[in-house]
């Protein structure tokens, strides 16, 4: 046993109890893809009016409460996503392609869910009757009206198929599947802005960061102990140490969000719940940018990017914001909490708005990291050193503590 274990260990104890907080970097969670891979095992289709999870819809173990009406043109319409996925048939009784209207999370189960329908059944598709709702068709708490509820018939209307449709629908990742009616099988998932279903990663391994020495470096390439490109609170481009990786996993698919710029020209892909600075319409200096999570951003709106020239950070407008599926998420956090990723500033940090909050949540990691980097080297550790793969245990670990303590209600955005 090392001599300096017991120090390891009490900062260790140090610093889980100081973690009841929310996580804020990008993870815990699965991926955007179904919690159960469908393999060779025998499904059983559901029964006639069986739910699962056995718990009510609304419940913290199923799909969580509601969080009111999306109207047509406000701010929470904006997270709403179309999906015109060929090999799903959408009915569209109003011709307004409502029930292409859906959360993220919603749309990748659903899609997910259509590969396995054509698997079970060749030559079937998967067929949304009610989508979102706007027209008050639905019970007043009705998770239709928020985007995240479909109800679902295979393209043939085979009724005997319905059971094991809502089958392929548990494994595909639903966070609630009702067998609800004769004529259709009723899925629902968790808010976005859940916690406990965020993407475990926050950029594409194809991403770059700025090196202190200007050279540019992939993510997938970077190590703990090398120095990038971030910034202080003020704005300031400043050298900012890599502690380590909150999350790195190299064969993660995910959803990103891609916002490009002009003048300077960039292209930034992170996670929907991730935070970047940026300011409504143009902006002359940093004060007026504000962390907002990359969801959030409209063309129009301007971030900070890292001029042509080299120095330092000026405001870039936003020509575009689109989504765009990857492979490899990788979330780096710096002692500053900021780094810039493909020439635009990005936070370390996700799921909260609030980039002050997360970096305070994540100061008994920074404190740990700087008393242990106090300890006589160790052979394995280093600039160089190839961090783990997966989520890092302090998110883990905050996680669990701030669900045990603060119950799941409150990790919410």
């Amino acid at each position: 046993m090392p001599r300096r274990s017991p120090l390891a260990l009490g900062l260790l104890g140090l610093a889980a109890c100081l973690l009841a907080a929310p996580v804020l970097g990008c993870g815990p969670g699965r991926g955007p893809v179904g919690r159960r891979r469908l393999g060779r095992r025998q499904l059983s289709p559901l029964s006639y009016k069986q739910f699962v999870p056995n718990v009510p819809e609304q419940t913290l173990g199923a799909s969580g409460k509601a969080e009111g009406k999306v109207l047509r043109g406000s701010e929470r319409f904006r997270d709403l996503v179309p999906n015109y996925n060929p090999d799903i048939i959408f009915k569209d009784e109003e011709n307004t392609g409502a029930d292409r209207l859906m959360t993220e999370r919603c749309k990748e189960r659903v899609n997910s869910l259509a590969i396995a329908v054509m698997n079970m059944w060749p030559g079937v598709k998967l067929r949304v009757t009610e989508g979102w709702d706007e027209d008050g068709h639905h019970l007043p708490d009705s998770l239709h009206y928020e985007g995240r509820a479909l109800d679902i018939t295979t393209s043939d209307r085979d009724r005997h198929k319905y059971g094991m449709l809502a089958r392929l629908a548990v494994e595909a990742g639903f966070d609630w599947v009702y067998y609800e009616s004769k004529a259709h099988v009723h899925v629902s998932v968790k808010a976005d802005n859940s916690l406990a279903i965020r993407t475990g990663g926050c950029f594409p391994g194809h991403a770059t960061v700025t090196l202190q020495s200007g050279e540019r470096r992939g993510l997938a390439d970077l190590r703990r102990g090398d120095w990038v490109l971030g910034a202080e609170p003020g704005g300031r481009l400043v050298p900012t140490e890599v502690l380590l990786f909150l999350d790195r996993d190299l064969g993660q698919r995910a959803s990103f969000v891609a916002i490009e710029t002009a003048s300077p020209a960039h292209r930034l892909l992170l996670t929907p719940s991730h935070l970047v600075f940026a300011a409504r319409g143009v902006a002359n200096g940093t004060a007026a940018f504000l962390p907002v999570f990359a969801r959030r951003v409209r063309p129009g709106d301007a971030v900070l990017a890292h001029g042509s020239s080299g120095q330092g950070l000026r405001p870039a407008r936003v020509l575009r914001v689109s989504r765009e599926d990857g492979v490899g998420v990788f979330a780096p956090l710096t002692s500053h909490g900021t780094l810039l990723v493909n020439g635009v500033l990005a936070s370390c940090y996700a799921v909260l708005e609030s980039h002050r909050w997360a970096h305070r949540a994540f100061a008994p990691l920074r404190l740990f990291h700087g008393l242990l980097s106090l300890l006589p080297a160790r052979a394995e550790a280093g600039n160089g050193t190839a961090p783990e793969m997966g989520i890092h245990w302090y998110s883990r670990l905050l996680y669990q503590l701030a669900r045990g303590v603060l119950g799941q209600e409150v990790l919410q955005v």
